[in-house]
């Protein structure tokens, strides 16, 4: 019996795919489950497994566009267990693993291997907040100046020991919103620095008696969105976000935590923060990471965030300034921690600092109330009792 392989839906508003990778060949025996292609769309890349065991046929190649719901191939199931042809050697070679970046137990390096993630870093510059507006074309007689990659601008010569890949949708779209971010918001970003000593004393304390109980393990992220829950309590514009002439304000603290992995950055959601507790904090972020490694980020996953979180001391990053992920305001920037002296009560200290930036759009928030939240945060962070507090 043969079994259709059709295109999967991939999101509400695309209509289309490319085959972007070519992972199984026909006459190739697969099982059920195993991995045979992989689409790409302009919001996310998705892995098409066997439906059944059988002898694969495909009727597509590279590059080729393909509509959702169209035959991709067949699985002849009467041959499952046929010998696989001696082109399969041909696919043995293995691809190292790939790794997840996430600000879990420590703001230092700390990846991890498995499955490729699929979702890229569009996903992060796309939350589905409010409706998806699809990116216009330019037209031929007017090339836009505004987009990072118009098909009218003309090609640079290449020149010896240059090489050229295909830009990937996804990749095209990420430039584009990018550019949109920079052009539509009025980004600012303020810095401060915080004393993680009384974080890190909590956590070597603690990090026994709080794992043996909950079954995971107690990392610096809990304290940072406790603390910016708090703080965006405080200053609710932190909170809102503009849409057209009205200033929309979320009752809910919904953080969005950067993910970057080889294939690209995603934000996962941390959905009402305001009423989560450490515990919960660590087993939904230990979740993500899981679903990261394995490739089952979903799209539900991704949306609905207010606020971000990005973590760039995980690749050692001293002092950054991150972009807004629209339509949220603001984005808190993470940092290495490392020892400095620095003077407390008159006195030259060593003590493990940490430089934070807060990116914001200065549209709808003010300086004043941009310093404030960073500052809030700081002192929830410098002294961790008032976190148990309503401050």
């Amino acid at each position: 019996m043969k079994v259709d392989i059709t295109v999967p839906p991939v999101g509400e508003s695309v209509t289309e795919a490319t085959v972007a990778q070519i992972i199984k060949q026909s006459g190739e025996v697969v099982q059920k489950d195993d991995e045979i292609l992989e689409l790409e769309t302009d919001k996310v890349n998705q892995v098409v497994h066997a439906p059944e065991s059988g002898l694969l046929t495909l009727s597509v190649s590279v590059d080729q566009k393909v509509g959702i719901g169209e035959i991709l191939g067949s699985i002849d199931t009467d041959k499952a267990s046929s010998e696989q042809p001696a082109s399969k050697q041909k696919q043995q070679d293995k691809k190292p693993p790939e790794k997840t970046d996430i600000a879990t137990s420590s703001p230092q390096k700390d990846t991890s291997s498995g499955s490729k993630a699929r979702i890229s870093e569009e996903e992060a510059l796309k939350q589905l907040n409010k409706p998806q507006i699809e990116p216009t074309k330019p037209q031929a007689s007017a090339p836009s100046t505004n987009k990072a990659t118009s098909s009218n601008q003309p090609k640079i010569p290449s020149s010896e020991g240059q090489k050229r890949k295909r830009m990937s949708g996804l990749r095209k779209t990420i430039a584009q919103r990018l550019v949109e971010v920079k052009n539509q918001t009025a980004m600012l970003t303020t810095f401060n620095e915080v004393d993680m000593t009384k974080v890190m004393q909590i956590r070597t304390k603690q990090k026994d008696a709080f794992e043996k109980k909950h079954g995971v393990k107690l990392g610096f992220l809990s304290f940072f969105v406790t603390a910016c829950s708090a703080a965006l309590e405080a200053f609710p514009d932190v909170n809102a976000f503009i849409d057209g002439d009205e200033i929309v304000y979320n009752e809910h603290h919904n953080i969005g935590i950067a993910v970057s992995t080889d294939k690209g950055l995603m934000v996962p959601t941390l959905r009402g923060c305001e009423g989560l507790s450490f515990a919960e904090i660590e087993s939904t972020i230990g979740g993500y990471a899981q679903k990261a490694r394995e490739g089952k980020i979903s799209i539900d996953d991704l949306q609905g965030g207010t606020f971000t979180i990005t973590n760039g001391g995980v690749f050692g990053s001293l002092l950054s300034t991150p972009i807004l992920n629209p339509p949220q305001s603001a984005i808190l920037g993470m940092h290495k921690i490392q020892k400095r002296p620095i003077v407390v009560d008159d006195k030259i200290e060593i003590r493990p600092m940490m430089y934070l930036a807060l990116s914001y759009d200065h549209r709808i928030i003010d300086g004043k109330e941009a310093v404030g939240f960073l500052v809030h945060i700081k002192e929830s962070l410098e002294d961790p009792s008032r976190l148990l507090l309503e401050f």
